[in-house]
């Protein structure tokens, strides 16, 4: 199942490394494409979702811009204090364009995954939509 808005879910954005009041990191989750959540710059940039229950994740997909490399953790627990790494992904670049990806999870079960921006293309990236396969 793919849920365009993970909010609907009872998802929730537990931390975002930086905020821009104009791009919040709730954006990330409503499902609409023409908003986002913007870094305000350096890198690494992260961001943690937390789901109502522990889900069991086939895919990841995520819109965004200028994001080079991603790293994706996952955690099991209620608290999200320890979490252990469950893909990386270097993304292509594709100036001007929105970039979609989708990460394979191989069906794994997390109540919290951590997204972590390593590096970009640009100063500053944004994410559009993060989107849960099961």
């Amino acid at each position: 199942m793919i849920d365009s808005s993970l909010s609907s879910l009872g998802v929730k954005v537990a931390l975002a490394a930086s905020s821009d009041e104009n791009h919040p990191p709730e954006n990330i989750i409503d499902g609409n494409p023409d908003t986002f959540w913007m870094s305000t710059g350096m890198f690494p940039q992260e961001f943690i979702i937390r789901f109502a229950e522990p889900t069991k994740i086939a895919v990841v997909t995520m819109d965004c811009y200028n994001v080079k490399c991603l790293k994706i953790e996952k955690n099991t627990s209620d608290n999200a204090s320890h979490f252990e790494s469950v893909a990386e992904k270097e993304f292509e670049h594709t100036e001007g364009l929105l970039q979609s990806n989708s990460i394979s999870l191989n069906g794994t079960s997390a109540t919290h995954l951590r997204f972590i921006i390593t590096s970009g293309y640009d100063h500053f990236v944004s994410v559009h939509r993060v989107g849960v396969e099961s």
